[in-house]
């Protein structure tokens, strides 16, 4: 059997296009309407967003870590988190950790190299964007990150904490990141980070001036391979 993922949630509609996509796309693995067994565990929104406001890295770490147990209690092999802005307490959990993570960011990473891109545009939250998470760990792959001007990171912001995390898509949000991508792909980008895991709800290649690096599903399908492959590892 397919090994069980754990999914550590944060806001509902990034966790829940994580859960979706698993699930939908476990067929092209498993047959007709099958998927890896799943367990999600969320702590309130505004419990992360009160820490995240006063930069308690540590406390996130401990709802993380709350949601991480319980998971691990129900069964989960792995965890996963459909959050970016998140996975910057991941170093104050990780050896406390029940399970093993599978981080977001290396996985976009690898899809960014085994796509030959070289200079990536990075949008999120501006706890993400102003953090050195993805250019970090990009910069160890050779890759470059370009970050939208502090202006364009408010709003970005704005719209994913007042709108998109809400289920509210309106055009004027597409037309804004298509504008902010734009420029950055004027400064010589080749890509752009869908670094919130709202963005792909609103954003992908058919709509924006860059080709896009969808982090939700991408962790998805790398949870969905980890899940069948160590399963067939252990057989």
């Amino acid at each position: 059997m397919p090994q069980h993922i754990g999914i550590v949630g944060c806001s509902a509609e990034g966790a829940a296009l994580c859960y979706r996509t698993i699930c939908v796309e476990g067929a092209t693995r498993r047959g007709p309407h099958a998927h890896p067994e799943v367990s999600l565990h969320t702590h309130s929104l505004a419990d992360y967003t009160a820490r995240l406001e006063r930069g308690d890295w540590p406390g996130v770490a401990e709802l993380m870590l709350d949601s991480a147990r319980k998971l691990a209690a129900t069964g989960a092999d792995f965890l996963i988190c459909p959050d970016n802005t998140i996975h910057n307490a991941l170093p104050h959990l990780e050896a406390r950790a029940p399970r093993p993570w599978l981080h977001i960011v290396e996985v976009v990473a690898d899809q960014a190299a085994a796509r030959g891109f070289r200079r990536l545009a990075l949008t999120g939250t501006r706890w993400l964007v102003e953090s050195e998470i993805y250019p970090e760990r990009l910069a160890a792959r050779g890759l470059a990150v370009l970050r939208p001007e502090p202006a364009e990171r408010a709003e970005i912001d704005r719209i994913i904490m007042e709108e998109l995390v809400y289920g509210v898509f309106k055009p004027e949000a597409v037309a804004c990141f298509q504008r902010i991508i734009g420029r950055l792909k004027g400064e010589g980008c080749d890509a752009v980070i869908l670094g919130c895991t709202e963005i792909p709800l609103i954003l992908d290649d058919s709509n924006a001036p860059l080709p896009t690096l969808d982090s939700t599903r991408l962790l998805a399908r790398a949870a969905l391979r980890r899940a069948v492959q160590e399963a067939a590892a252990s057989a």
